[in-house]
């Protein structure tokens, strides 16, 4: 804490927040204290989106009326899936049932704007498993509803086991059945897609990640944490006792910097900003051939707001970023 607040105090200020977010690792276990004394670093926050992360099994009807008495108005949890025997697969801490009174709780507690993470593609998952896993998620007292498929990470333990995994995985046809189906189930429970992997309820998407995909700027303070600004990224000492260290001793905590040129801003932007579904005003010109690749191949398509990803295109982002990039 100690640190963070030297951090927060040589931070560049902007002339108004849009939203704060609580992530990574386990926020939540800092507790009501910690956050009532980070609010008032950053006060006043009128209007502003905060975001907290929480995993299920520590969820607490106390401490959540705590956190929600502080201003803080948005919980994202890390559900992952409602089949326990998934989940114990996954190495998590909770089970489904766990999961589901953790969310009943958090809106027992006040919240009205909760969101949960959920993940395809895990090893052994069927597609009847995922058909309930959707289904369950869509009866509670949720706004918003982020997909993820289970890729598997080099330094984790999932990929020592990677071989041995591959043999239970969903295969292609099966992995694209489940998104289908979700991206078409969800629409009809009231969650409207406006992203490839988002889905919120009466208009309520992420501030804080439209903000990413429109590339407002933003500063993250901890250790590992990303920040975009002035044109320039950059990311902080990952190691904490030596991001304290550093900001101990009166020095940056900025383990890598990267200044953007102007190109590279442009066409970055462009790619990220492909993933919203309502997609992007002005294409540029010197792009103009990268489009037409693209529209041959019915990725991209022309839109009363200007371009965006056609169906197909939404399966294949990545093949389109990386032609806008390496163009």
């Amino acid at each position: 804490m100690e640190a963070l607040k030297l951090e927060w105090e040589r931070a560049p200020r902007f002339e108004s927040v849009v939203s704060l977010y609580f992530g990574g690792g386990t926020p939540y276990l800092l507790g009501a204290k910690n956050f009532e004394k980070i609010l008032d670093w950053v006060s006043p926050l009128d209007d502003v989106e905060i975001t907290l992360e929480a995993n299920p099994e520590d969820v607490t009807l106390e401490e959540m009326r705590a956190l929600r008495s502080l201003g803080i108005n948005r919980i994202s949890m890390g559900v992952q899936t409602l089949d326990s025997s998934l989940l114990s697969k996954l190495t998590r801490h909770h089970t489904a049932e766990q999961a589901i009174r953790a969310v009943e709780k958090t809106a027992e507690a006040g919240f009205e704007n909760i969101s949960v993470d959920l993940m395809y593609d895990l090893p052994g998952q069927s597609f009847h498993s995922w058909e309930q896993t959707v289904n369950r998620a869509c009866s509670l007292p949720i706004t918003h509803i982020s997909l993820y498929n289970l890729t598997i990470e080099p330094h984790t333990s999932f990929y020592k086991q990677r071989e041995r995994l591959k043999k239970h995985l969903p295969n292609d046809d099966e992995s694209l059945k489940m998104l289908n189906y979700a991206t078409f189930t969800l629409p009809c429970r009231g969650f409207e897609r406006y992203e490839i992997s988002a889905f919120a309820k009466s208009g309520l998407y992420s501030k804080h990640n439209t903000g990413y995909w429109k590339a407002r700027p933003f500063l993250g303070l901890g250790p590992s944490a990303f920040s975009y600004f002035k044109g320039a990224r950059f990311q902080n000492i990952a190691n904490i006792n030596r991001y304290a260290e550093a900001l101990k001793k009166g020095k940056s905590p900025v383990d890598f910097y990267e200044k953007l040129s102007l190109d590279t801003s442009r066409r970055e932007l462009l790619a990220i900003r492909l993933r919203l579904l309502e997609g992007v005003e002005i294409w540029p010109e010197e792009l103009e051939a990268v489009y037409q690749e693209l529209r041959k191949e019915e990725l991209v398509e022309r839109c009363e707001k200007g371009v965006r990803l056609t169906s197909k295109g939404l399966l294949f982002h990545e093949t389109v970023a990386e032609k806008v990039l390496s163009h």
